[in-house]
């Protein structure tokens, strides 16, 4: 039996016992009167590294959930990258890869032109339905940690204009193979949306309610000061609660508070932007 069928063998058998963000995903959706009503497993086999006497096997897996919204259905769906050890034809170990965090960079310093842009929110979440779990090649890819990047071509594709070239800590924009800390960055992203005076900005609103499709919202997982994600509203609930697109992890009509992640904690701090 070949590495890739082992692992599709121990999935088989195992991935309701040992997959805990599913469980959190369930209760979360209990929590908000929803359930998940069917769900598909999907891998795809990338590459496998031999080290000594094991095999790494890089993989990527797709969930994919039918959502109960209160009698109306809507799919929710999320990439993760794996790495599946194999030892003596035993699979020995399976891990979600460790996502490296690049966010700590300066704070961006903006402009001082008042401007205002008309902001196309159907175009941006066209994009985001058709980028979720693909990479652009007209852009550069953060293998490490690619939200930022996902975002601002969201709000790019919506007409949000481009100020502070070539100056990295000023403004927002993408120039060729250079780009703005705030362009990536989630945490400069966060603060170029409430300081800047053009180019790309938001209004800050304190209802996630308040939101459309287009919308951002940023995270602070663990309330430190230090904003480590960003999600953009691509429709509503039943309840009229934004279900959001994002990567890193790959992420489609996600429900907004993120509580089913590994990385949030009960300290997470969310600022919720209208753009435009």
């Amino acid at each position: 039996m070949s590495e890739w069928e082992l692992v599709k063998q121990y999935w088989d058998k195992s991935w309701h016992y040992q997959y805990h963000s599913l469980i959190r995903k369930k209760e979360l959706h209990r929590k908000n009167g929803k359930k998940i009503k069917h769900l598909d497993l999907i891998g795809n086999k990338q590459h496998i590294v031999t080290e000594r006497n094991q095999q790494k096997l890089h993989y990527q897996l797709l969930f994919r959930m039918l959502i109960d919204d209160h009698g109306n259905y809507y799919h929710e769906e999320m990439m993760e990258e794996r790495v599946a050890i194999v030892e003596r034809d035993q699979v020995v170990d399976d891990q979600e890869k460790k996502i490296i965090d690049h966010s700590h960079r300066p704070t961006i310093i903006t402009d001082e032109t008042r401007s205002r842009f008309d902001y196309d929110r159907r175009a941006a979440v066209q994009y985001a339905e058709r980028w979720w779990n693909d990479a652009n090649p007209a852009y550069h890819f953060f293998a490490d940690n690619d939200c930022t990047n996902y975002i601002s071509q969201c709000m790019r594709a919506g007409g949000a204009p481009m100020t502070g070239a070539p100056n990295r800590s000023k403004g927002w924009w993408y120039q060729g193979d250079n780009w703005s800390y705030s362009w990536s960055v989630a945490n400069s992203f966060r603060w170029n949306l409430s300081g800047a005076t053009s180019g790309l900005k938001g209004t800050e609103v304190s209802d996630p309610r308040d939101l459309l499709p287009g919308d951002v919202i940023c995270y602070d997982f663990e309330g430190d000061g230090r904003w480590d994600h960003n999600t953009i509203v691509v429709a509503k609930d039943s309840q009229n609660m934004p279900l959001v697109n994002a990567h890193t992890n790959n992420s489609r009509h996600r429900y907004w508070t993120y509580e089913d992640s590994a990385a949030w904690t009960p300290e997470c701090a969310y600022r919720f932007f209208r753009i435009g």
